[in-house]
């Protein structure tokens, strides 16, 4: 290759090479912004099951309906992303995003329910791939740090979802959704404004993109490591994505059921597990940074795996303090899980980011369903129990490639 085909350097370049923080922190809180509008669809389950009469596994089919929009379109928004950029991608996904909850505020039926999800989770999955590349790109060399402000925007806005079903969805019902247009709408003005410093930096990504491919095609004689890597990556975000599937849609019923709570009081308990994933997932990506992926990874399911054994069998204070235990420590690996998957095949950020994250949401969709259809079989209890078992899929991180070999493989 001659030196005249390299692409040059902005004179900004090494301005460029530091960690953006600005960017990170408006991204991050249009990632809150987002999953927010996404959490209404779970806070609303205690609200229509009473107004609409609705079954658990109708609810599961609810979230199903939103979540496998989501990973489905989300890897291939990222495939496509990688190969043409469209920053203005961004707001445009959040506009289907408004739509989509300002037809969940007047949906007539569950079918329209469903149609108004639809909206949502095809905003959902052009957001998370083209959001992750804005950490990326603006990351510097602080790539866990940058994956970690960016998803715990997303964590946060998931927390959310216990306050807006007490302060809003309680007092006004389904109708209060509409409230969550105006949050969209903010998140579009934000995002332009990312769209526009994304335009700016194309050529720099553009020339680090390329450079990637050359790594990716040295890399070739790795795949079937990398390939079963990434068997084991889905198989940990299978055990994570279920747990917290079944704690954040249905453990409100179990504590109502179980200690004889109200709707909005329940909420507490959803809100601590959630809010304190949310800082877990803060602090998953600092520690990986000086302790290595896969050993947070590890510890991230394998540490929670007492705390989920104990929480059916404790009263309602233990429970409480446990929930928080549980999420801070499961989500820790979530960022980290996003960061490895991206090192493990360099040069398709996008395409991994949709795979690791829409994965995450595909597999809690399918959760959603199937237990949703067992708690209908089975009962609360014995479905809350049974799961407390899956973070112990956790001992396959052992069989990941460490960080050292990752950053080998990268050289070869």
């Amino acid at each position: 290759m001659s030196t005249a085909s390299i692409p040059k350097k902005p004179a900004s370049y090494e301005r460029d090479t530091g960690t953006v923080y600005n960017i990170l922190f408006i991204i991050g809180l249009c990632h809150l912004l987002n999953d927010s509008i996404q959490s209404v669809i779970p806070a609303m389950f205690p609200i229509l099951e009473k107004s609409m009469g609705l079954t658990f596994t109708q609810l599961g089919l609810i979230a199903f309906s939103l979540n496998m929009v989501s990973s489905v379109m989300q890897p291939v928004v990222g495939f496509y992303t990688d190969k043409r950029p469209m920053p203005y991608a961004l707001p445009i996904g959040l506009t289907s995003s408004m739509l989509g909850v300002l037809g969940l505020a007047f949906a007539p039926s569950f079918i329209t329910i469903l149609l108004s999800v639809i909206f949502i989770g095809l905003g959902s999955a052009i957001f998370h791939p083209e959001g992750s590349r804005v950490a990326y790109m603006a990351a510097g060399n602080r790539r866990g740090l940058a994956q970690s402000i960016y998803q715990v925007g997303g964590n946060s806005g998931q927390a959310l979802a216990p306050v807006i079903t007490a302060l809003i969805l309680v007092p006004l019902g389904q109708f209060g959704a509409i409230w969550f247009t105006v949050v969209a709408a903010l998140a579009v003005c934000f995002l332009i404004y990312i769209a526009k410093w994304y335009s700016a930096k194309l050529s720099i990504m553009n020339a680090e993109r390329k450079a990637k491919q050359q790594v990716e095609n040295k890399s070739k004689s790795l795949s079937k490591a990398i390939r079963n890597a990434l068997i084991i990556i889905i198989f940990i975000i299978f055990a994570r994505s279920w747990y917290g599937s079944a704690i954040s849609n249905f453990y409100a019923f179990y504590a109502i059921e179980k200690y004889d709570l109200t709707i909005a009081t329940s909420q507490l308990y959803i809100f601590t597990f959630l809010v304190m994933g949310a800082v877990g997932t803060f602090l998953g990506g600092p520690l990986a940074d000086r302790f290595g992926k896969r050993n947070v990874i590890l510890v991230s399911l394998l540490a929670t795996v007492p705390f989920t054994l104990l929480l059916p069998f404790v009263g309602p204070t233990a429970s409480l303090i446990l929930l928080g235990c549980i999420g801070i420590i499961l989500m820790s690996s979530f960022s980290v899980t996003v960061v490895y998957a991206q090192e493990l095949v360099p040069g398709k950020i996008g395409t991994m980011s949709g795979l690791t994250v829409g994965l995450a949401f595909g597999m809690g969709a399918i959760g959603s369903v199937a237990l949703g259809a067992i708690i209908d079989t089975l009962g609360l209890t014995t479905t809350m129990i049974g799961v407390a078992l899956l973070p112990v899929l956790g001992i396959l991180a052992f069989l990941l490639p460490s960080d050292r070999k990752l950053q080998e493989w990268q050289q070869q």
